[in-house]
């Protein structure tokens, strides 16, 4: 796990990064760099993991996160005690899971951008060649426990920032979650799916906006 512990992150939630790439083993935490660099210079304590993707079986990537939530909190100092899990594309299905399955506790907020929040839609419209099926081993309907939309809602607040002209993971996926639960739907005009993750676009500043809102 990298970490970086900032000076006035005291006084903040940790923030936890989870990376996208459709659960492929080939895509990593590099491109979510940027991002965290942004956050931790903006004031806070950041935690960017890595975590297992096998194809065809999801317990790895699930088991990875339930041990990354049990200790985050310990093994970094410079925060307040409480979390705020932020993902991306497939990162936010994860993060939005992990709220919604209750792991962390001192859970507070979560902020998933560009987020693949309903499996089954996914998979109908076939996000990632398949990558719903890919990752899961079977069809969505067998794992509706993996399945945000079909999940009980997070006790924590959510908020999903999205892209309208994102044809990577398509808006409609967000609208399919805030219709089934409580939650906050950003929709961002000229917005793909990679600039809400690019500190340098101009989407960035609604990212940071909805991460301050979350940060009591």
């Amino acid at each position: 796990m990298e970490v970086q512990e900032a000076r006035a992150g005291a006084a903040r939630p940790l923030v936890i990064i989870v990376h996208g790439g459709f659960w492929r083993p080939d895509i990593d935490r590099v491109h979510a760099r940027p991002m965290a660099d942004a956050v931790a210079a903006a004031g806070w304590s950041v935690a960017l993991p890595e975590y297992s993707r096998v194809p065809r079986d999801p317990e790895p990537t699930l088991g990875d996160l339930r041990v990354l939530l049990a200790q985050a909190v310990a093994r970094m100092g410079a925060h307040n005690g409480r979390v705020v899990l932020i993902g991306h594309s497939a990162g936010g299905h994860l993060v939005l899971w992990a709220s919604a399955a209750r792991l962390c506790p001192t859970l507070i907020g979560t902020l998933a951008l560009a987020p693949v929040a309903d499996l089954r839609l996914a998979h109908q419209r076939g996000l990632g060649n398949g990558a719903v099926a890919r990752f899961l081993g079977c069809e969505p309907q067998r794992r509706p426990d993996l399945d945000p939309c079909r999940m009980r809602a997070s006790p924590a607040a959510v908020t999903l920032v999205h892209g309208i002209e994102d044809d990577t993971v398509p808006l409609a996926l967000s609208e399919s979650y805030v219709a089934a639960h409580p939650g906050r739907l950003v929709a961002l005009s000229d917005c793909g799916h990679y600039e809400v993750i690019d500190p340098q676009a101009p989407a960035w500043a609604t990212v940071m906006a909805e991460l301050v809102r979350l940060s009591p």
